[in-house]
């Protein structure tokens, strides 16, 4: 009984991280090269920079609205690979894109390996992994089954005789 809740507790739990990793969407990045330097940027998460329509001047601006707007602003959507072209590049205000010009910038889009891709290969290592695992010990495993039915057999032979 203990055995098959065990079992059930586990295909359980598989089934409910494999529909988390199947939910998951791929990371995707801009990679902005301007003059001969690079730097990697998420594209799903908020800006820290400046936001689309904000400017340096906006973005020193002390005042509460124009924060909240540039926070409304990056939340409204996710930036997608479309959305990583030059001008993505010149607006993020990047140091290494200082006085860069639109043909000193190149852009490029990519996307990491999803959350499901990443389960896919850690189940199906686990599954080799357990079953070399198994393959090794069957040979003691099968010796110690066989000791433990030659035990449960064995009846002792009384010492007293009967007169």
């Amino acid at each position: 009984m203990f055995g098959r809740k065990h079992a059930l507790l586990t295909l359980l739990a598989l089934i409910a991280l494999l529909s988390t990793a199947l939910a998951a969407s791929p990371a995707s990045f801009c990679k902005c090269t301007c003059f001969t330097n690079s730097t990697i940027i998420h594209l799903d998460d908020p800006s820290p920079y400046s936001s689309k329509g904000s400017s340096k001047s906006d973005s020193s601006k002390s005042s509460g609205a124009s924060f909240f707007s540039r926070a409304k602003d990056s939340k409204k959507t996710g930036r997608t690979c479309n959305d990583c072209n030059k001008k993505f590049c010149l607006d993020y205000n990047l140091p290494i894109c200082h006085n860069a010009k639109e043909e000193d910038v190149f852009s490029e889009c990519f996307q990491r390996d999803s959350a499901k891709d990443q389960a896919v290969v850690v189940i199906f290592i686990i599954a080799t992994v357990s079953l070399l695992v198994y393959a090794a010990a069957r040979p003691y495993v099968n010796r110690w089954q066989e000791k433990v039915k030659e035990r449960r057999t064995y009846i002792p032979v009384s010492t007293q005789v009967d007169q």
